[in-house]
């Protein structure tokens, strides 16, 4: 079995290598029989990766444990759910479903890429190839998940905060982004070697970008969830390395899908936004070297091993030969237009571009000034929370608030009097929130007071749009209200999809600014039948229970919880006690009041010999806003990524030609 993998796996690598040098040098001479066999080489890598990578889950759920993977990163008691999760646990298998996804992406994307032109299409595979290379080429040279040994009794196990169902979805959704973000990258480099520079290659890319930002969003929708409930400190976002690591691309990305819509619709913004994907590219490749290389101290990242360098190396290559690539191709870049008013839609998604980009690299500095000042004084060194906080206060606020402004704002340039009447019930309901919040006691935190404010302005001005564009499909007639407004929807997918992503980020805000803000934490050493109050619920200790399971000790703490009068049920915070791994997690208890939004959330810090625990309770108000606003955030994904059959004929008039003669 190991030499199978082994054998794929070297297959793909040197079908990749094939695809990336026949490929250039098809692409270079024009010539089509080559460049046809170099895609097919690309289609081949595929089936390898997936054969190596059956190979390696048929060893995790075997438990073969000659597999030096399978005994580092498994044990025999692990639950079989959480063995075949251990495929990404660990460094090679990581690097295994990077090579896999890409290999998906890859495929999908050129057999799909009919309107993109044959001198793209061309350029398109050897860079998709070059890509795959660099990751074959970690797996079958320097960190190959079919290493053998001798057998063990047992293994290692697997990392007790990876034991947890929502490892099984939240990395590969990260990687269905990190990897999806390859496509526009490839795709932007091609039409730049082709010297096609119109939109073709945004159009044929599109919803692969907006699939790549969307699971990017998920996936770490899904790791702030699993931070929340399993790693037991009561927060959901850390700024740990890492998770900065997946937001840079993701705000990268949003930056750029704003400014294709200019590129689209004027004509502006070519180089900015060539720019923007290869950012996005770069910084997913740049997280995925944070993860891998050990360099950073993080839950989330493997030991220090050998691949650092190379990815090092990569991330250098890929950035200078892309701005090399960008600075040739300029003259062909040049805007058909320029921005007639600083008070238009384009300016206001410029605008948007400069906070978000601005905010990427602020976060990107406050990752990389650690390592750069360790490598030159020798010193560890740290960014602490304030910093991040204080970005994304400076930069964040005045996001929303463009959020609320975008939609509504004219093309090209809007007089006063009409910004006027645009904007007069979207700033009356901001206005009277701001009020009613400061009347009620909210005034404690003038940041939480300001982004309710800009929230309800923002849904105000979403709602408005709404209302406007229902009651004129209605009043074309034929229809009621219902159908009114599912046929304003279905008329322009993209731009109503984005109106519900900007609703959830709205709620995703007020669910933060609530429960960052407003939060209330108590903390006591309790013995049986003692209490504590948290925010009018009061918390009696009732002793603890202890149980055995397959692979581990579990201790758990009652604790019966009351509102006045009110019994409201018994929670068990506690504590795990893993066998194979010697390592004891927290198991936090939460109680979620969907009414409020709010939760309780309970933390046994410290069981104590006594019979006694140190209790930690935390009152987070609206919370639960936050993963709300993650289903309505797959809602709008999903209505700008449906097919739009007028979209597809108006694409089709307008590229047909093109696409022939190229």
């Amino acid at each position: 079995m190991p030499d199978l993998g082994r054998a794929a796996l070297v297959t793909a690598f040197l079908l990749l290598v094939y695809a990336s040098v026949a490929g250039t040098f098809a692409a270079w001479h024009s010539r089509r029989r080559l460049a046809q066999s170099a895609q097919n080489a690309l289609i081949a890598a595929f089936g390898a990766t997936a054969v190596a990578a059956a190979v390696l889950l048929a060893a995790l759920a075997r438990h073969d444990l000659s597999f030096t993977y399978v005994a580092q990163h498994t044990s025999r008691e692990l639950p079989l759910g959480y063995t075949l999760t251990a495929f990404w646990g660990g460094q090679e298998g990581s690097l295994l479903l990077w090579l896999l996804v890409l290999g998906g992406y890859s495929v999908a994307a050129v057999l799909t890429a009919r309107r993109v032109g044959r001198e793209v299409l061309a350029w398109v595979v050897p860079v998709l190839g070059l890509v795959g290379t660099f990751f074959a080429l970690l797996l079958v040279f320097v960190a190959s998940p079919f290493a053998t040994q001798p057998a063990p009794a047992d293994g290692a196990g697997l990392n007790p905060s990876l034991q947890n169902p929502y490892m099984a979805v939240h990395p590969p959704m990260l990687y269905l982004g990190y990897v999806g973000l390859t496509v526009p990258f490839a795709f932007a480099m091609g039409a730049l070697l082709a010297r096609r520079t119109d939109e073709r290659w945004i159009v044929a890319t599109r919803r692969w970008t907006l699939a790549a930002w969307a699971f990017l969003g998920v996936g770490q929708l899904l790791g702030a969830h699993w931070a929340y409930v399993e790693i037991g400190w009561g927060g959901y976002y850390a700024w740990d390395p890492v998770e900065n690591a997946a937001l840079m691309p993701w705000l990268a990305a949003t930056a750029y899908l704003h400014s294709v819509m200019i590129q689209e619709k004027r004509g502006m913004l070519k180089v900015w936004n060539v720019l923007l994907v290869t950012l996005a590219f770069c910084l997913s490749i740049f997280g995925t070297f944070l993860t891998r290389s050990g360099i950073i101290q993080s839950i989330h990242s493997f030991t220090q091993s050998s691949i650092g360098p190379w990815f090092l190396g990569f991330i250098c290559f890929i950035t200078a030969a892309s701005l090399a690539l960008i600075f040739l191709r300029l003259p062909l870049l040049r805007a058909k237009t320029r921005l007639e008013s600083l008070v238009s839609r384009e300016a206001t998604f410029l605008y948007n571009n400069l906070l978000l980009v601005a905010l990427a690299l602020t976060i990107l500095w406050g990752v990389v000034y650690p390592l750069l000042s360790e490598a030159v004084t020798g010193e560890a060194s740290t960014v602490s929370k304030p910093y991040y906080n204080f970005f994304l206060h400076s930069f964040g606020l005045p996001l929303l608030l463009l959020m609320g402004i975008g939609p509504l704002i004219a093309w090209r340039r809007a007089s006063l009097r009409a910004l006027g009447r645009t904007f007069l019930w979207p700033t009356a309901a901001a206005v009277v929130a701001g009020i009613a919040l400061l009347a009620a006691g909210a005034g404690s935190s003038r940041v939480g007071v300001i982004a309710y404010t800009f929230s309800v302005f923002v849904l105000a001005s979403i709602v408005l749009e709404f209302a406007r564009g229902t009651s004129a499909r209605k009043a074309l007639g034929g229809v009621g209200w219902g159908g009114a407004f599912a046929s304003l929807i279905a008329r322009n997918r993209r731009r109503y999809g984005g109106y519900v992503v900007h609703a959830a980020v709205v709620l995703f805000a007020i669910g933060v600014a609530g429960s960052s803000a407003y939060q209330t934490v108590r903390e006591a050493r309790l013995h049986p039948g003692d209490s504590m109050t948290v925010a009018r619920n009061r918390l009696v200790f009732r002793g603890f229970e202890s149980s055995t399971q397959p692979n581990h000790r579990a201790i758990r703490a009652n604790i019966d919880v009351y509102r006045g009068g009110e019994y409201l049920g018994r929670y068990r915070p506690g504590k795990n006690q893993y066998f194979a791994e010697d390592q004891v997690s927290n198991e936090v208890s939460i109680r979620h009041d969907l009414l409020t939004g709010a939760d309780l959330f309970l933390i046994a810090d410290q069981v104590n010999s006594d019979g006694s625990v140190d209790l930690k309770a935390l009152q987070k108000p609206l919370v639960n806003l936050i993963w709300f606003a993650g289903f309505i955030f797959v809602g709008g994904s999903l209505i700008a990524l449906w097919p739009d059959a007028r979209e597809e004929r108006r694409l089709a008039e307008r590229y047909e030609g093109a696409t022939m003669r190229a």
